[in-house]
């Protein structure tokens, strides 16, 4: 048996827009949890939490860590990486029109971020032998590692044609306010608002039997979800730079200008591209949709600035199709990611009644440990729906891995 090493990111956020309340509390139990229950040894843990300690969970520090984790992995090592906190959808931005998706990023506390594409290409570089297990306790988590088979999950992107057929069974009218109210709902969630779900069950309903371990009931907890709005971001990066012409379209543009070579290599990979085109001069289209910032970037590229822009131009990008939004990368076949939510989900953040705050998913994993001993990642996942689904919360878990690692105890 190799070694086990582990890094574990919790980021609420304090003093900000985006302040959730029980990240760090989560990263506290994963830590004792491996140290007590999976024999991990203290020195094989590294933990980012935005406590005032160093190193803080910046985007760089997160990657830095990451690569580290990777880097020294041999066969027959046993890799680990928790992350609580935000996630966020980033829309298409190269103007293009076959350009539609979306890049699914975790949000480090300096608004860096890091999308599923650096996470694929991470997990790609584990060597043979060796595993890496992903558990993300945040929002739209179900995409991370894009590409990889879903074991447990109903991802809109695999199952679109079944929507439809359900769709089309149901009555317009009815599937419209059901729409409606989930979008308003979200809404309300995002800024730490509970409305109650139809059905949801009660302390009081008869059970099925099962000794699940049950924790407080999310009707009776305070309930964020991890979400961070692209609004919200935005708003964020204006605070930040003090520019208030961002907007979608130079989003992207904006994290490169803050972080330069630190920025997601997908992000220094698109920068390449839109750089080039407007040096082509297809100022058109691609000009208008990025707006001014763009347009100083340019302006900086032809007045003899090139060091800004070395950490994009150095980047190898062999189409523009490759900075698309979405994961154009292989699958992973050494990685297992255990998300909060699917892809268009949200996953919760609660604090209960006596102020102990903790995401759902990560209480879920601890108290189906502490009930059942070791699980295999399909079973912890199944419990972990099972679980939160009686507690009243929305949010599905999902498995995305291969046949063989479905099986797997989970981190043993």
């Amino acid at each position: 048996m190799g070694e086990k090493r582990a890094v574990l990111v919790g980021i609420n956020y304090p003093g900000t827009k985006a302040e959730l309340k029980g990240c760090h509390n989560d990263v506290a139990r994963m830590r004792r949890c491996l140290l007590d229950r999976f024999g991990f040894d203290e020195s094989g843990i590294r933990v980012l939490v935005d406590d005032g300690s160093d190193p803080q969970p910046t985007g760089a520090n997160i990657r830095r860590e990451l690569a580290r984790l990777v880097g020294d992995a041999r066969p027959g090592d046993l890799l680990f990486f928790h992350y609580s906190g935000h996630g966020t959808r980033l829309p298409a931005e190269t103007g293009q029109d076959d350009d539609t998706g979306y890049d699914e990023c975790i949000v480090p506390c300096d608004m860096n971020l890091i999308t599923d594409q650096d996470f694929t290409e991470l997990v790609q570089k584990v060597p043979q032998g060796c595993l890496f297990t992903i558990v993300s306790d945040s929002c739209h988590s179900g995409g991370l590692l894009d590409k990889t088979k879903e074991q447990i999950g109903h991802s809109t992107k695999q199952n679109q044609t079944k929507h439809r057929e359900l769709e089309e069974r149901s009555d317009s009218g009815t599937s419209f306010r059901s729409f409606l109210k989930e979008t308003v709902r979200d809404v309300f969630e995002s800024q730490g608002i509970r409305l109650p779900h139809r059905g949801h069950r009660q302390s009081g309903d008869e059970d099925d039997g099962d000794q699940e371990p049950r924790y407080i009931d999310a009707a009776d907890a305070h309930v964020k979800n991890r979400s961070l709005p692209l609004s919200t971001l935005i708003e964020m990066l204006k605070e930040k730079t003090g520019k208030d012409d961002i907007d979608v379209g130079s989003i992207r543009l904006t994290l490169f200008n803050l972080f330069g070579d630190d920025a997601s290599p997908k992000v220094k990979k698109f920068m390449k591209v839109m750089l080039n085109k407007l040096q082509q001069g297809q100022h058109g289209g691609v000009m208008g949709f990025m707006g001014a910032l763009a347009q100083e970037f340019l302006k900086a590229k032809l007045e003899g600035a090139p060091d800004q822009l070395e950490p994009a131009m150095n980047q190898e990008v062999h189409s523009e199709q490759e900075v698309y939004a979405g994961t154009t990368a292989r699958v992973p076949s050494n990685g297992v990611l255990i998300s909060g939510c699917q892809t268009d989900q949200t996953s919760a953040d609660a604090t209960t009644p006596k102020g102990v705050s903790y995401g759902a998913l990560s209480n879920a994993i601890q108290a189906i440990l502490a009930e059942r001993g070791t699980v295999t990642n399909r079973e912890l996942v199944l419990k972990a729906r099972k679980m939160l689904s009686k507690q009243g919360y929305t949010q599905q878990p999902g498995l995305y891995c291969s046949d063989e690692h479905a099986s797997v105890a989970f981190i043993c």
